[in-house]
């Protein structure tokens, strides 16, 4: 684990365009988790996360209790912040709202970038930022929505992580295999 699980999330995941509803909830989850925190420590606890959280289940979590939350709270398997806990309850509640709404998840996210991966072309990693106007629209949304640990940061890293943006460097091999996804 460690370095080498990061290179293969890297190698295989990061960027792809996602159009799964439960691979969206899994990385809000995730990445909510992450925030102030480094993703290759998510990645170690990732295989936790999928276990308490009922494999990303959406309807499953958001009828989570309050004591199975602080039963959660006690397994070192997940990053143990008592916030971002409750948060992913309440996440999944509106997760579904959205899925209601629009038919899926992924319908409405998708909106933001306009139906299609914003491909960019950046040649060092000082070039990427934390947040773009796409982030900050999509995550003032969610947290209108009611979202919690939605912030542009948090939400840019989701648009990255799920492909909605390839910031993949330009020499790096993955930026020429994502960059016609859809």
């Amino acid at each position: 684990m460690g370095f080498d699980q990061y290179i293969a999330y890297h190698d295989t995941e990061w960027g792809v365009p996602v159009h799964d509803d439960k691979v969206h909830f899994e990385f809000l989850i995730l990445e909510g988790a992450q925030a102030g925190l480094s993703w290759a420590t998510i990645l170690k606890k990732r295989d936790g996360y999928k276990k308490l959280f009922a494999d990303f289940d959406p309807k499953k979590v958001a009828r989570f209790s309050d004591a199975k939350l602080e039963k959660i709270l006690l397994d070192a398997s997940i990053v143990r912040n008592r916030l971002k806990v409750f948060a992913a309850v309440n996440n999944a509640k509106r997760f579904l709202e959205v899925q209601k709404e629009f038919g899926s998840f992924d319908r409405y996210i998708w909106q933001f970038v306009g139906g299609k991966p914003i491909v960019n072309k950046r040649k060092a990693m000082k070039e990427v930022p934390a947040t773009t106007r796409e982030s900050d629209a999509l995550s003032k949304d969610l947290i209108q929505r009611g979202f919690k640990f939605a912030g542009s940061t948090v939400i840019y890293a989701h648009m990255q992580a799920c492909g909605l943006v390839n910031d993949h460097l330009t020499d790096c091999f993955r930026y020429r295999e994502t960059k016609n996804l859809k």
